[in-house]
């Protein structure tokens, strides 16, 4: 397998990738979400609000 080629940013301030806008100094770092312990669960979200009248 041919080895890969390093992706290089984007020169201009038209960037629409986040990583490139990083390395210009455009926007900070972005933060890099945590995986999931179990991906196969639904996320455990609050009860829905109670209807009045109930």
């Amino acid at each position: 397998m041919p080895e890969a080629i390093p992706a290089v940013p984007r020169p201009d301030d038209t960037a629409a990738d986040a990583r490139s806008l990083e390395q210009m100094g455009r926007i900070d770092p972005q933060p890099v979400p945590a995986p999931s312990n179990s991906p196969f669960l639904e996320p455990d979200l609050p009860p829905p609000p109670a209807e009045p009248g109930e």
